[in-house]
């Protein structure tokens, strides 16, 4: 079973949430909690897999509590996504991903799946307009720092690509897709998929 924590200070949020949730025979709800001190409170009493975490909330925000928990449990950060330059210092923080609070049951589901499983969910209607948004070519990395094959893997993780759908597009086997993706971490210094195509976007791979 997978564990999750909902932090919102909109109860109606909670309730919705809660239910999309539990009605997966893979996920429990282990507490929802209205504001960020109770949610890292929550978190330490039940130790969740994921959380999931608003960005605007009483006492501690999102991004705090982001921060606070990342290192132990997985977190998705819920925005209302305005292209709010919060979303971007909550990934660098260690969220394993977002969605938005309109995302659907479906989304919602996948992307506590995708974080339970250590990985991020990259959404093209969600994730890539964030990440475009902060590509900025004055700020772009140096592609030296990955091997050609390796650029290869990290365009088609910011395109949204799962690991399968690399290999089958690489025609690489899984675990080399895998390989490739620890060492690009490594070299990166990122935590996730979510870093990963962080940077492509900045280093003007998806372009490519």
């Amino acid at each position: 079973m997978i564990s999750v924590l909902i932090a919102d200070d909109q109860e109606m949020v909670r309730v919705g949430f809660r239910m999309i949730l539990e009605k997966q025979p893979d996920i429990t709800v282990v507490a929802d909690v209205p504001d960020g001190i109770a949610a890292v409170t929550a978190a330490r009493e039940h130790n969740p897999d994921v959380a999931l975490l608003d960005i605007r909330m009483p006492g501690l925000d999102g991004l705090e509590v982001t921060k606070k928990l990342s290192p132990t449990t997985k977190v998705v950060v819920v925005t209302t996504f305005d292209l709010d330059e919060y979303v971007h210092t909550a990934l660098e923080n260690g969220a394993s991903g977002f969605l938005t609070k309109d995302a659907g049951p479906a989304l919602l589901v996948e992307a506590v799946r995708a974080a339970a499983a250590g990985n991020a969910l990259i959404s093209p209607q969600v994730t890539v307009r964030m990440l475009e948004h902060f590509a900025r070519p004055a700020q772009r990395p140096d592609l030296s720092l990955l091997t050609a094959r390796e650029q290869d893997v990290v365009r088609e993780v910011a395109r949204g690509l799962s690991n399968q759908e690399i290999a089958s597009a690489l025609f690489l086997s899984l675990s080399t897709v895998k390989t490739h993706l620890a060492s690009v971490q490594t070299k990166l210094n990122v935590r996730n998929r979510v870093g990963i195509a962080s940077w492509a976007w900045r280093a003007g791979l998806v372009n490519s």
